[in-house]
């Protein structure tokens, strides 16, 4: 165990907006990333942070998830969407970090031609979040066979791939531009900080303050709000 806290802590970061939001968030609980983090030509994936003590990768929002469950990373920052989609027993989401707002939601084409499939007990969506969106349809009644799409969502109900998607909006402008409709929410996605749940346990010398850290940050946001 000493060996291992002997090594800089790995913070995982995502790539995108919640990043954004996220890194004034980061600074204010001493994370602060290495100058070339900033450079937006820089490919590398981890750096250094001013705490030696702490190293950060960013990746993929769903990589996120993974690192951390699997220890690769002992915490993080990712949105509850993917928390929710993956649903690891190794990952544990103290904080909800009140930042990265936005829905999972379902779409179709605004001229109707998702009609020929409402009210069945069958129907065909794109989507990222597969698991996420059989469970909001099984508990409603109806079989939904999920079309795995990592992007380009909205192409789908017009090329005939699916009637609906299913995906985070925000201001819903995209979704517009592409000819849909949000018709249904199934749940409201924030961005919350995990740690590894063994680590918390092996590492609680680091790891519990940097969540404290993290919850007072987030409380006086709220109260602030």
């Amino acid at each position: 165990m000493s060996e291992t806290r002997n090594q800089p802590l790995t913070f995982a970061v995502p790539k995108g907006r919640i990043l954004d939001e996220a890194l004034p968030l980061m600074a204010r609980a001493g994370i602060v990333p290495e100058a070339g983090f900033h450079d937006k030509k820089n490919r590398s994936l981890s750096f250094a942070c001013e705490d030696t003590s702490i190293r950060i990768i960013r990746v993929r929002a769903f990589d996120v998830a993974t690192f951390v469950a699997h220890g690769a990373a002992q915490a993080g920052i990712v949105g509850s969407d993917v928390i929710e989609e993956f649903d690891y027993p190794d990952l544990y989401a103290p904080v909800d970090l009140g930042i990265g707002h936005c829905r999972l939601s379902i779409a179709e084409p605004k001229d109707g031609v998702a009609e020929e499939q409402r009210g069945t007990s069958h129907m065909r969506v794109a989507t990222k979040y597969p698991n996420i969106t059989r469970r909001w349809f099984e508990a409603r009644g109806v079989q939904a066979e999920c079309v795995k799409l990592n992007g380009a969502m909205e192409l789908a109900p017009s090329l005939g791939l699916a009637g609906r998607i299913v995906d985070l909006v925000s201001t819903g402008t995209t979704l517009r531009e592409n000819g849909l409709v949000e018709t249904a929410r199934l749940v409201d996605v924030s961005a919350r900080l995990i740690v590894n749940r063994a680590a918390f346990k092996t590492d609680a010398t680091r790891l519990g303050p940097l969540v404290e850290k993290f919850r007072a940050l987030s409380t006086a946001t709220a109260e602030a709000a």
